[in-house]
């Protein structure tokens, strides 16, 4: 089953290589060696569990009431050296949901790594790092389509992650999770939002005409007329409610991709912290509330927390009969500065025993023990910004301006991700 839309960007770009000087034998560069997937829970600076906090950053989640967290995320320190700091949040759905979102957040910075140049990363061109984002997602939703272990027709998972070098955020994402900037205004010292993405939802003009382009189609049910959802040419199924994607390989056919927008972004004095959310935040709460929480946190190290109980505490307001979604926060401060409030021998030791260093099996969900890992065979076949600059590929989006009024600022609740699975006849299959 093949993609309707297919990226033909890749990163081209060879390591660097010094000539001989003076007839002497060419000088060699140390290469970094990128570590292996099963060795991750090994590095230092790389924070993935529940909950955790460094000297710039803190993250959080807490599950919903729709089952196991299918929320991960990832904040990487000294991530490829240069000072690069990398964040991300996944928001899994379908049956095997939580494992997409995990295997996504393990995978995708390695592949990310594996896509650029092992030398002058800090002076790659804005093109270069558009292509490198590309070829990562893509070798990402490719490996996940080849699993042996995983099953990713009808389930899969969003993504946005942002690469902090230096003054420079670049960003790719997929689906329905969101980043948002904090900024001081200039003139009053008020804290700003901007939405640094675009929700990729089904209803977005360029996303449905992509989508029913390729014989998918998009319609909001009767009983939530508010939520677009994907749905298969010949079935009432799966009514996925988002455009793109990694896995969900039942609709990619159809319509759903997994090609990220990408976008890069110079960062000012102004700029305070980014914020990067899956949509049980956004479902509940704006920009702007979620930037006042987390310039408003007493200490760094909470914000993200902070944000999440806020969210939880706004689904019990808003829609006290629906069952709250999945909340996962990660908050990246843009200054370089420790957190004054906190005492930081108590930050780094937190950090080591509970994200950096702890082994995999040993992350704790609500209510679950242990992350869910791969251990068998599943078959399941039943914001206003005058700054930004947007690079897309070919054929995709072509900027954030002219979707700034279906963004989904303020969100909408929805029951599921997923509506059913596809029940597929033999003789449709075997076609």
């Amino acid at each position: 089953m093949g993609n309707c839309l297919t990226s033909g960007t890749s990163s081209t770009s060879n390591d660097s290589r010094e000539g001989r000087s003076n007839g002497g034998p060419p000088r060699s560069k140390k290469k970094k060696k990128i570590p292996r997937e099963e060795h991750l829970h090994l590095v230092p600076g790389r924070m993935f569990s529940n909950e955790g906090r460094s000297r710039i950053s803190s993250i959080h989640t807490q599950q919903g009431r729709k089952g196991i967290n299918q929320d991960a995320m990832i904040l990487w320190e000294g991530f490829g050296g240069d000072g690069g700091v990398l964040c991300g949040v996944f928001d899994g759905h379908g049956p095997h949901g939580h494992l997409v979102a995990r295997k996504v957040r393990d995978a995708l910075p390695l592949k990310l790594l594996s896509a650029l140049p092992k030398h002058g990363r800090a002076q790659l061109s804005v093109t270069a790092w558009r292509r490198a984002f590309l070829k990562a997602y893509k070798a990402m939703d490719k490996d996940l389509r080849s699993h042996p272990a995983l099953d990713c027709f009808c389930s899969g998972s969003t993504a946005v992650t942002i690469l902090k070098l230096g003054s420079i955020l670049y960003m790719g994402h997929v689906g329905d999770s969101r980043a948002v900037l904090g900024s001081k205004d200039d003139g009053t010292g008020d804290m700003l939002a901007v939405q640094l993405t675009v929700d990729l939802k089904p209803d977005l003009p360029r996303e449905a005409e992509r989508i029913k382009r390729c014989r998918g189609r998009v319609f909001a049910l009767q009983d939530e007329p508010e939520v677009p959802r994907v749905w298969l040419p010949f079935d009432d199924a799966p009514g996925l409610a988002m455009a793109r994607a990694f896995g969900d390989f039942c609709l990619k056919d159809y319509g759903v991709i997994s090609v990220p927008e990408f976008f890069h972004w110079t960062l000012t004095d102004q700029d305070q912290f980014v914020i990067l959310a899956s949509d049980g935040v956004w479902d509940v709460l704006s920009n702007k509330e979620a930037v006042d929480i987390v310039s408003s946190s007493p200490t760094r190290s909470a914000a993200a927390k902070l944000l999440v109980e806020a969210a939880a505490r706004e689904w019990k307001l808003k829609y006290p009969t629906s069952k709250m979604d999945d909340c996962a926060v990660v908050c990246l401060f843009l200054d370089g500065k420790a957190d004054p409030e906190t005492d930081s021998a108590e930050i780094n030791s937190f950090t080591m025993d509970n994200c950096s260093h702890g082994s995999p099996a040993t992350e704790s969900i609500e209510g679950h023990n242990q992350e869910p890992t791969l251990n068998r065979n599943f078959t399941v076949r039943s914001g206003e910004n005058s700054r930004m600059q947007v690079l897309v590929e070919e054929g995709g989006t072509d900027g954030v301006a002219e979707d700034q009024n279906w963004s989904g600022l303020e969100g909408v609740t929805r029951v599921n991700s997923l509506v059913q699975l596809p029940r597929f006849s033999e003789e449709r299959v075997a076609a």
